[in-house]
């Protein structure tokens, strides 16, 4: 897949004021300072995403359409900044569960992980409230040019490890580089199978739908 086109369209802190449509969206999340505004920018190849040296910048659901709608790319609030307070920990926590679960369009979750990182306390338990809560997400490791090839396959290998000893089957994982574009294709080629399995489910359920008052019809 290749993005054509991305443009930066609403953001707020209420998922009810989120685009009013049945497009689907890709939501990004991640810890704090894991590189997330510097990934959505790679894959848009844009500057659509504000960066900053500053962790915690992203306080609001926001909103990028893609490819004149047909997809929504998602940025949502980081987890675990601590110099937060906690009334706006409390806030932030809000809304992305409100989204996560009450978004209907979201049809896939990509968690951020700092590849440099051994399996942090707070990933792990995020991961496992996605896996409580039935929500499809993908993994995707970040700031791959960090490591050399090999360093930074063996640490995918150790997180892999430790998440065997909590899920039977692992989600999809992509390592990627914002500096080096490495793993841009990966992550958009999965995109586009996603969102091509939905357009599939969708002639499906027509054509049932369709067979069924045919049949109301001819009775």
């Amino acid at each position: 897949m290749e993005i054509k086109s991305a443009k930066y369209e609403i953001s707020n802190s209420d998922v009810r004021k989120c685009p009013d449509t049945d497009v689907p969206e890709y939501a990004f999340i991640g810890r704090s300072n894991v590189g997330k505004s510097s990934l959505i920018n790679m894959l848009t190849r844009t500057r659509i995403a504000k960066t900053s040296q500053t962790p915690g910048k992203t306080l609001l659901i926001n909103h990028f359409n893609i490819n004149n709608g047909k997809w929504y790319l998602v940025d949502l609030p980081g987890y675990g900044y601590a110099a937060r307070g906690k009334s706006q920990r409390d806030e932030i926590q809000r809304i992305i569960e409100d989204y996560i679960l009450g978004r209907p369009q979201m049809v896939l979750l990509f968690v951020l992980i700092d590849i440099r990182h051994k399996p942090q306390k707070i990933d792990l338990e995020f991961l496992e409230w996605l896996g409580e809560n039935q929500v499809p997400f993908a993994i995707i490791f970040t700031k791959a040019d960090k490591l050399g090839p090999v360093a930074g396959q063996n640490m995918v290998k150790e997180y892999c490890k430790v998440l065997h000893e909590q899920w039977e089957e692992l989600p999809p994982i992509f390592i990627t580089s914002s500096e080096k574009s490495t793993g841009r294709e990966d992550v958009l080629d999965y995109i586009e199978k996603v969102n091509r399995q939905i357009e599939s489910d969708k002639a499906k359920e027509s054509e049932t739908e369709d067979s069924k008052t045919d049949k109301i019809d001819n009775d």
